[in-house]
């Protein structure tokens, strides 16, 4: 089978890729393709989440490959509660009982949790042994398992402790999405939207007019009741909407693109690579809130109002608005609404400042806020928390 790859470049030295398997959504994933890909790892660890196996036929598949192989799997928690150091430790610790060496591979099956966990254990682990991935979430396919970020949360922060480093390569199979909960779907489809907003090519459009097919397909399965969305898995709402995996597949293949080329211009997110984070201030202190509060909020839906807390603040702030499209924020939310996302902040400006103020990537007080002024065009503007607050407030 031919697989497609997008390489991640640091100069002219490629420093990872990202390789494509599959096509149509079928019972399992091209398990030899994968094996031949392992075959130059001598030893090879697999950190799985404890759920994937279960519920995913095609990732089923890959785990009994790797059992013929004789390699050895460890289950972790994928929950953002277990998402700390106590389990990278503890994979350090499995690594060490199963006598890694320093030519080891630290294979990641799972969402950007058990990525995120798996690649900043293989890290540290020995100074640094390889690690590569097999997202199984649309979130991870489109962004946490591409540009090398890795860390865990600390101190009811989000990933406030990590560091960057790029994975030999991520493994991206479409198929792996059929069992993923619809609403998990939403998650990874409001970052796989972020980088359409930062790059457009023409696939904004075309990414909003598939998810507004699927959304309105998932709410007549469920009854229009959006609670239940989560109970629907996004092959029952691919069936029931007649959708075609091969756009899917060409939409996360076009996401990723974005990314990668801007990790290739800027690893280590000195400039233009923050952009990629359109959203993710208001939506890390969003997250931050709802797991103080106990409220059930996926990292894609706080990225959605994010979006759009950013759309509203560009109109407001005097460096961009100029240049803004003023009628953005009110697109935003309306094309968000209709894919499925929310749009509404459900916490107070002043209780956002709090936390916004410990925000990893502030620098001399101020925060490298990204704006969007068009679909397909953002800037980033240095404001300090108090002044983007003091903005939307009014």
């Amino acid at each position: 089978m031919m697989m497609k790859e997008i390489d991640i470049c640091s100069g002219q030295e490629i420093i990872s890729r990202v390789v494509f398997g599959g096509g149509d959504c079928g019972d399992g994933l091209p398990a030899c393709t994968l094996a031949e890909y392992l075959k130059p790892y001598p030893e090879v660890f697999t950190v799985i989440d404890a759920n994937v196996a279960e519920k995913s036929p095609a990732a089923s598949s890959v785990c009994a490959m790797l059992k013929e192989r004789n390699i050895q799997l460890y289950a972790v928690e994928a929950t953002e509660q277990s998402k700390n150091m106590e389990t990278v430790l503890a994979i350090c610790s499995w690594l060490m009982d199963c006598n890694a060496g320093r030519d080891a591979l630290v294979l990641a099956i799972g969402g950007g949790i058990t990525t995120d966990m798996a690649g900043f254990a293989a890290s540290v682990y020995k100074r640094g042994v390889r690690f590569a991935y097999i997202p199984t979430t649309l979130l991870a396919q489109v962004d946490a398992s591409v540009g090398g970020k890795t860390g865990v949360n600390f101190e009811q922060y989000k990933n406030m402790l990590g560091v960057i480093r790029q994975p030999e390569f991520t493994y991206v199979d479409i198929r792996l999405l059929g069992s993923l909960p619809y609403r998990d779907f939403l998650s990874g489809a409001a970052e796989m939207l972020k980088t359409f907003i930062i790059e457009d090519n023409g696939n904004y459009a075309g990414a909003v007019g598939m998810l507004k097919e699927l959304h309105s397909s998932a709410l007549q399965l469920c009854g229009n009741r959006d609670g239940a969305l989560g109970q629907l898995t996004l092959s029952e709402v691919m069936m029931k909407a007649e959708a075609e995996w091969g756009m899917l597949s060409h939409l996360v293949a076009e996401s990723i693109k974005v990314k990668a080329g801007v990790v290739s211009r800027d690893q280590f997110e000195g400039g233009e690579r923050r952009k990629l984070n359109l959203g993710h201030t208001f939506a890390h202190a969003i997250e931050t809130l709802a797991r103080r509060q106990g409220d059930d909020l996926t990292h894609g839906e706080a990225v959605a109002v994010g979006i759009v807390m950013a759309a509203r603040l560009a109109g407001l702030c005097p460096d961009i608005a100029p240049l803004h499209d003023c009628a953005l924020a009110a697109r935003l939310e309306a094309d968000f609404m209709a894919c499925g996302l929310p749009v509404k902040c459900p916490y107070d400006i002043p209780g956002m400042a709090e936390v916004m103020s410990k925000d990893k990537k502030a620098e001399g007080g101020k925060v490298h806020f990204v704006l969007p002024c068009a679909v397909g065009d953002v800037g980033i503007v240095d404001l300090s928390v108090a002044e983007a607050c003091a903005m939307l407030n009014n």
